[in-house]
């Protein structure tokens, strides 16, 4: 059986984590290392190690996700905009191999990004 990755681990609660929002299929909680005043990552309890692997059998997942990090935006008080990023794979900077979204906010942002 493969390694727990550390967001099945938080998913779990053998880690702890500053949980900003919670339902039956996603987590969302504050990162550890913020690049910005706001910075949630928002994560499917369902394991799906990337952007690749997301089968059409997810689609409403997916969809699920998007929706709580718009409601997660409304909450934190990110009226002015956010950003929105997933990583696919090592070259892209996943570091962990479960499909996660960064939901930063509270300052401006440039383009491109890094």
């Amino acid at each position: 059986m493969p390694e727990k990755t550390v967001f099945q681990r938080i998913i779990d609660r053998e880690i702890p984590a500053e949980i900003v929002y919670e339902d039956d299929r996603s987590l969302a909680f504050r990162d550890i290392h913020p690049a910005a005043p706001v910075h949630v990552i928002v994560i499917p309890k369902q394991p799906i190690a990337t952007v690749d692997d997301i089968a059409e059998a997810d689609e409403a997942l997916v969809g699920h996700l998007f929706v709580v990090m718009r409601t997660i935006a409304a909450r934190l008080g990110l009226a002015n905009g956010y950003r929105v990023v997933v990583n696919c794979g090592r070259d892209a900077g996943q570091v962990v191999m479960h499909l996660h979204f960064h939901l930063l906010g509270g300052r401006e942002f440039g383009w491109p990004p890094g």
